[in-house]
């Protein structure tokens, strides 16, 4: 499966912006550690919401708290709870919402009173179905406003340190320093790229809630063109509908002093980013794929952007070679076979040698539930489009084992594949089992 990209840019019937405390330590220490979940480039850390536990997307792309797919959540209470329209990323018309004040959020040992919540009615709006897990919620500027908050992709972990003298320059000797700008409660970095052999600038959007390395917009600068060799492809779900656009490499990217070559660039079409207010000079974003190669340290208040290299910042730019994207469509009863845990019997056959018993059928059946996948979106003249694949096709099996053994990650991490490989699907269509044989094809 490619990777699902969620970035969501928000303009609301109203901007006003009420005062919010952010996230404080609710005890008398000086630094918090919330583990996380790392699925498609992006984190998902647990929150409580007016005391209720709600998983939610970490999104410095967003400037306010957002909530959806609610309806296993009835318990929560909102309060001073007015309607609005949402519009943002995508083609789509603006959806229905609410804003509500005065909630209390809790992480970990954070905690902010008085807090801004905006709430997405239309149950359509779904990110669980695209990362396999439950996500209720996206948060952006108020978790970084406050504190050091930093992020270790490798340890899946975020260590959020109180803003003080000696918090900051204990991450100074350790990591490289680059200055950032917050603007419209979102950070902003000056980086520089290749594109054709021309090197120039590019004010770019720190965006951790856009899974890609990077996204550019065409028409914001006559220096951002589209490569030559590139394919249309399907990048991603906003407010306002599906993002489409196109995929290719770029020459080189620069941020700081750290260099990479060939990174693999989304630029969206402009329908796509009608509906987004952009900030001058802004060409684009700088995503999850190339941050996640680094231990990322934010610092919202003093306008810094701590970086330190780890594992990861070699790794290969991949991408999605199948041209399919799958996505979660329920949940199935599976009757799977344990063996039972017990002691073997001793047969005595005389006062001087004994056996254990050869009968080693003991076992039992048990029901799980398991995940259903179904083909999201087929991208035009891939792979899987010329094999016959179509959109709603239920997955079967994959490479002879069963679809559910798999989780969205490790499909994803296949399709995504160095090699050329093959793949082979067996999927329902209108209650008949089909299968069908592609293999993986780089076409940059």
């Amino acid at each position: 499966m490619k990777k699902v990209i969620i970035l969501f840019f928000l303009l609301f019937n109203t901007l006003t912006i009420l005062a919010q405390d952010g996230f404080e330590f609710s005890k008398k220490v000086d630094k918090v550690t919330i583990p996380f979940k790392f699925i498609n480039n992006l984190i998902f850390i647990p929150i409580k919401v007016n005391g209720v536990e709600l998983n939610f997307l970490l999104d410095s792309g967003v400037e306010e708290t957002i909530l959806f797919s609610l309806e296993d959540k009835k318990e929560i209470e909102f309060s001073n709870v007015e309607k609005i329209t949402l519009r943002g990323l995508g083609s789509e018309d603006a959806i229905e919402g609410l804003k509500s004040t005065n909630n209390v959020l809790e992480a970990g040992g954070l905690k902010s009173s008085n807090h801004l919540l905006y709430i997405v009615l239309d149950q359509e709006f779904n990110l669980s179905s695209h990362v396999g897990i439950p996500v209720n919620g996206i948060i952006g500027y108020q978790f970084f406003r406050n504190n050091l908050v930093e992020i270790d992709y490798e340890k899946r972990r975020i260590i959020v340190h109180s803003d003080i003298e000696k918090n900051r320059k204990k991450i100074e000797r350790k990591f490289e320093k680059v200055a950032i700008t917050i603007e419209k409660l979102k950070p902003y970095i000056i980086n520089t790229m290749s594109i054709d052999s021309v090197s120039f600038p590019a004010k770019l959007l720190i965006d951790i809630g856009n899974s890609d390395a990077l996204w550019l917009f065409e028409s914001r600068s006559k220096l951002i063109k589209v490569p030559v060799k590139n394919f249309e492809d399907y990048l991603g779900k906003g407010f306002s509908g599906d993002v489409e656009g196109r995929r290719a490499k770029i020459s080189k990217f620069t941020m700081s002093k750290f260099e990479f070559n060939n990174p693999i660039v989304a630029f969206p079409d402009s329908s796509s980013v009608r509906n987004v207010k952009m900030v001058p000079s802004r060409v684009g974003s700088v995503g999850g794929e190339i941050l996640r190669r680094f231990v990322v340290v934010f610092d919202y208040t003093n306008g810094f952007l701590y970086l330190k290299k780890n594992k990861e910042y070699f790794a290969p730019f991949n991408y999605n070679k199948s041209g399919v994207e799958i996505q979660h469509h329920g949940l199935q009863w599976v009757q799977e076979t344990v063996p039972l845990q017990t002691v073997p019997r001793v047969v005595l056959e005389d006062p001087y040698t004994s056996k254990k018993d050869k009968n080693t059928s003991d076992f039992k059946y048990k029901f799980n539930l398991k995940p259903v996948y179904e083909i999201a979106n087929v991208r035009k003249n891939s792979p899987a489009e010329n094999s016959g694949l179509q959109k709603g096709d239920i997955i079967v099996s994959i490479n002879k084992n069963f679809a559910y053994k798999y989780s969205l990650q490790e499909i994803n991490s296949l399709f995504k594949s160095e090699e050329e490989k093959w793949i082979v699907l067996e999927i329902e269509r209108n209650g008949k089992i089909l299968k069908f044989r592609f293999q993986l094809q780089n076409i940059l």
